[in-house]
């Protein structure tokens, strides 16, 4: 019996985790075309209470009530980086986040995706952001 194809089916991208301009990052190593599923974000569900606790920059909240915490091996989704001008974005049945291509992305280039008001305000704002946008590379 075959698993039937939905818009969440993971396509199977050349992906690679490399040295990018803010940390590590996620590359494609070939073209990825628009409307794409790339790779899914996962972690370990955490409590409320615990997500109020913790401090770490992997959490991502994935339904009402529902956050997993991305800083796991298996997560190679949590070297995606922030950019204010991203080439994908998460989606997903309540419960899950998978990382969508929102236009065709070029071998070579990498993955980043809008990590959302509140995170940018903690965590971004405060250092700069650094995305290509806000921090064109000097020609």
């Amino acid at each position: 019996m075959s698993k039937r194809k939905t818009k969440y089916t993971i396509g199977d991208f050349k992906l690679r985790v490399g040295r990018s301009r803010t940390g590590r990052g996620i590359f494609a190593q070939e073209a990825i075309p628009k409307g794409a599923c790339i790779i899914e974000y996962i972690g370990k569900p955490v409590s409320k209470e615990q997500e109020e606790k913790m401090s770490g920059k992997y959490l991502f909240v994935v339904g009402r009530n529902k956050t997993i915490d991305g800083n796991i091996p298996a997560n190679t989704a949590r070297f995606i980086n922030h950019s204010c001008a991203p080439n994908c974005e998460a989606q997903g049945p309540s419960g899950q986040a998978f990382i969508m291509s929102r236009r065709r992305i070029k071998g070579g280039e990498e993955l980043t995706y809008d990590y959302g008001k509140e995170y940018f305000n903690e965590h971004i704002k405060p250092k700069g952001c650094r995305c290509q946008k806000c921090e064109p590379a000097s020609i």
